[in-house]
């Protein structure tokens, strides 16, 4: 048995689940709708472009969950799972995650996303065990706060480092899978790197490095 570990956004879903949500809100009216846009929008071109705050974003992005219970936002959730996430499910992609599981191994979604919208898009794909920026919950209401690192860049290794020591897995003949130059951090940390439908930065890495790209779309 090995670790089979995989980026959520634009890896395992043809789309970015948090983009996604900031627009969903808009849509919703959860938000003012033009300067939410706009920021959205500007935190996801830093995310692409690699200047990404993670606190800036997260305050920002987590800051419309305060005002919700959660009753409420599990029913917003339901619905955009419904209209914005199963048009983004891959069908290679659920062939993939098949794959390794009749190989045995163990499955782990590790993703920047916060954990109220990514932990449901894994249980959709059928993977249990998830590693998320973890949002503060007091009473019943989220706080707007984070709960330890965000799971980003460095921070994905400090927490699957966590992990692995609580849970007793190996990281031994581990395999990574992600878009992103972001994770270029972990896929340097696991013994079989492989970057899927890669940004530019990530392909020109792969390619100089000789690590397998692929395609889920």
């Amino acid at each position: 048995m090995t670790l089979a570990i995989f980026d959520l956004d634009n890896t395992l879903l043809g789309g970015d689940s948090d983009h996604a949500w900031g627009e969903f809100m808009v849509r919703e009216g959860m938000v003012d709708a033009e300067q939410f846009r706009r920021a959205n929008d500007g935190f996801y071109e830093q995310y692409l472009a690699g200047t990404l705050d993670p606190m800036a974003h997260l305050e920002f992005v987590l800051e419309p969950l305060t005002r919700f219970d959660l009753d409420e936002l599990e029913r917003l959730h339901q619905r955009f799972m419904a209209d914005l996430i199963e048009p983004m499910l891959l069908p290679r992609a659920a062939d993939l995650l098949e794959e390794h599981r009749r190989a045995g191994d163990t499955l782990l979604i590790i993703t920047a996303t916060n954990a109220f919208v990514a932990a449901p898009i894994a249980r959709r794909l059928g993977v249990d065990l998830v590693l998320a920026t973890e949002p503060e919950l007091l009473a019943d209401r989220y706080t707007g706060r984070i709960v330890g690192l965000p799971c980003f860049r460095e921070g994905k290794i400090t927490r699957l480092e966590q992990w692995l020591e609580e849970s007793g897995e190996s990281l031994e003949g581990a395999c990574f899978y992600s878009d992103s130059h972001n994770d270029l951090p972990l896929l340097e940390h696991v013994s079989r790197p492989v970057a899927v439908d890669p940004d530019p930065e990530l392909e020109r890495v792969a390619r100089e490095r000789g690590w397998p790209i692929i395609s889920l779309r």
